[in-house]
């Protein structure tokens, strides 16, 4: 396979969706797929859950959260343009997601973040959504330690993700299919399409 050396690719992709969409065990196959294009931006909430932050429903407490999440994205995307400036960098989640979280609403997270909608979508080149497995009524409870939404809360957070994302011009969507390796192909496809990878 060999790569194209268009002017066009984009040099950042959000990769999100709502909770149980197979997003974060896409982006791996995804980084192993394109080790020559793409570096990946692991998940901040996943790493700060992980390293002992808090996960509770308390309204003051998801606001704290949220902040910290967006404040350490800005900065971890900044870091991984610096270390590879030759490659396209797939984040596992964007700046704007927090919105979704947000107790009272995307219009004040983004006023509390001194930012906008737009702003924060031009971040990124394109975007690829993943929609959650619970919209077609499968599991979400695949053994992720730091997940704690239900059935319900991933079909609501998929939807309002998907009202802020898809107001980019670039945006992808990848419908949930009962097959995860139709999705991964769907997501593959996507890339491929972004960044204008041929096959030989």
């Amino acid at each position: 396979m060999k790569n194209s050396t268009s002017k066009n690719i984009p040099r950042k992709i959000a990769l999100t969706g709502g909770p149980g969409g197979g997003k974060s065990t896409a982006a791996e196959l995804f980084r192993r797929e394109y080790k020559d294009l793409i570096s990946l931006v692991p998940e901040v909430a996943t790493l700060l859950f992980k390293g002992g932050f808090p996960r509770v429903d308390s309204p003051l407490v998801v606001e704290s959260i949220q902040s910290s999440i967006f404040c350490v994205q800005k900065n971890i995307e900044n870091t991984f343009s610096t270390l590879f400036p030759h490659h396209t960098l797939l984040c596992d989640r964007g700046t704007v997601d927090g919105a979704a979280y947000w107790p009272l609403g995307a219009e004040d997270f983004f006023k509390r973040m001194n930012s906008s909608l737009e702003a924060e979508l031009k971040r990124y080149d394109a975007v690829i959504f993943f929609e959650t497995a619970a919209a077609g009524g499968l599991s979400i409870d695949l053994g992720n330690p730091v997940r704690n939404e239900d059935q319900r809360k991933a079909i609501e957070l998929d939807l309002k993700l998907k009202d802020l994302w898809s107001q980019h011009p670039n945006f992808l969507y990848v419908k949930n299919e009962s097959s995860f390796l139709e999705k991964i192909m769907a997501g593959i496809k996507a890339i491929d399409t972004l960044t204008n990878r041929q096959h030989s």
